[in-house]
């Protein structure tokens, strides 16, 4: 069963900083996009970056210029740079496939950012 394991998170100061990584097999990695999905108290999961297939990087507004998602191929992992963590920032992180979540959810990984 292919799994996706979610670490980094935290809790941070507003400006502050966090890499999240998503590790899983390597054909996962490489044979399909990957989102970072958010999903903030009380609301709809939402994706907030993806790296597709052949490595295109898309952003929702709320994020763009200040987060970065990166792939090491290497390492099986994709990376979820955060920087200049705003309050509203605040959720469960997960990765999964992108544009269609095919993998079981995991656990994702928390992130609190103070005000």
């Amino acid at each position: 069963q292919v799994q996706l394991v979610e670490s980094g998170g935290g809790l941070v100061q507003a400006g502050g900083s966090l890499r999240l990584s998503c590790v899983a097999s390597r054909s996962t990695i490489s044979k399909n996009g990957i989102g970072w999905y958010r999903q903030a108290p009380g609301k709809q999961r939402e994706l907030v970056a993806r790296i597709g297939m052949a490595g295109s990087l898309r952003y929702a507004d709320s994020v763009k210029g200040r987060f970065t998602i990166s792939r090491d191929y290497a390492k099986n992992t994709v990376f979820l740079q955060m920087n200049r963590l705003k309050p509203e920032d605040t959720g469960v992180y997960y990765c999964n496939t992108w544009p269609t979540a095919t993998i079981l959810w995991g656990q994702g990984t928390q992130v609190t950012v103070s005000s």
